[in-house]
């Protein structure tokens, strides 16, 4: 059996017990249909069965249990891991393509340039074994090259793009890089000691987007969103501190608690006639201002 039917049965078997508890029949009734459609050979015994177990909880670190009086196989609910998702996206993306002889009569790809995820992994292993990395980088609107000598502690990930977070040394501040605009990465051999006092999420929590808050006051904002595009931002929040405060056919009122960046002023404009800013007056005057201004290209 090749390594790719076993990833792919991991991968079906963890799929199969997070949508509902199964019995081991039920799974393999199920890993026998996706082998007919995927045209692999997905079967699976008891012992066999047994040994994936073993194997998802190493690799994904998801530990499968077995609830004796139900007879089912089942996932605590508190074991939930974002990354795992992200796996499962992949995963069922490269069986579509896979499964698709000529992609473009069936499937059309946005035009795009490089993410840069050709890095993750390096940089995954630097920040996990604290290596010092250097890199060439080029911001977007500098013509300028630069050499970079990082300590890095963390990726993040925002509108499609990837970044990474960490101690640039010849500044010895917390700086934050495009991997899109990241080339020639070289992970050294030299280690550092990380700060034990910089927490990712903390350094994130007020704001919206990859800029840092840092420096800036956190703010009451409350917005009016029509009610058709409010239902969206209802199901998928502007930020952790969303909160409803009103719901009706007229408005969706939201308020949210975060420092006022270029990244969220940006969001707001995004959605157009959609959102109104209640307040503060200070983010009204300048989504007022950038509106004029747009304006004024059309005259």
């Amino acid at each position: 059996m090749s390594k790719r039917e076993s990833i792919g049965r991991y991968n079906l078997i963890i799929k199969k017990i997070r949508k509902q508890p199964a019995t081991f029949q039920e799974i393999s009734d199920f890993l026998k249909r996706e082998s007919e459609l995927q045209e692999y050979n997905l079967n699976t015994t008891v012992r066999t069965f047994q040994r994936d177990l073993n194997d998802i909880r190493s690799i994904y670190d998801i530990d499968i249990q077995y609830d004796r009086s139900l007879k089912v196989y089942y996932i605590d609910t508190e074991q939930h891991h974002e990354a795992y998702d992200r796996i499962m996206e992949a995963y069922d993306t490269f069986n579509a393509l896979r499964l698709s002889d000529r992609l473009s009569d069936f499937i059309h790809f946005e035009n795009r340039r490089s993410l840069g995820t050709e890095n993750l992994y390096g940089l995954l292993h630097a920040i996990k074994n604290r290596f010092r990395i250097s890199f060439i980088y080029q911001k977007f609107w500098e013509d300028e090259v630069t050499n970079r000598l990082m300590e890095p502690f963390a990726l993040k990930e925002f509108h499609n793009r990837w970044y990474l977070i960490g101690n640039d040394v010849s500044k010895n501040q917390i700086r934050i890089f495009a991997l899109d605009r990241l080339r020639n990465l070289e992970i050294g051999k030299q280690t550092f000691v990380r700060n034990q006092a910089f927490d990712v999420n903390d350094f994130f929590r007020d704001c919206f987007g990859i800029i840092s808050s840092e420096g800036l006051q956190v703010e009451e904002v409350v917005l009016s969103f029509s009610p058709n595009k409010g239902k969206y931002i209802k199901s998928l929040p502007l930020h952790n501190s969303q909160q409803v405060l009103a719901d009706s056919d007229k408005e969706i009122l939201i308020k949210l608690k975060l420092a006022v960046t270029f990244d969220f002023v940006m969001e707001l404009m995004s959605h157009g006639a959609d959102v109104k800013v209640i307040q503060p007056q200070s983010l009204v005057d300048e989504i007022k201002e950038m509106y004029k201004k747009a304006l004024q290209e059309y005259r």
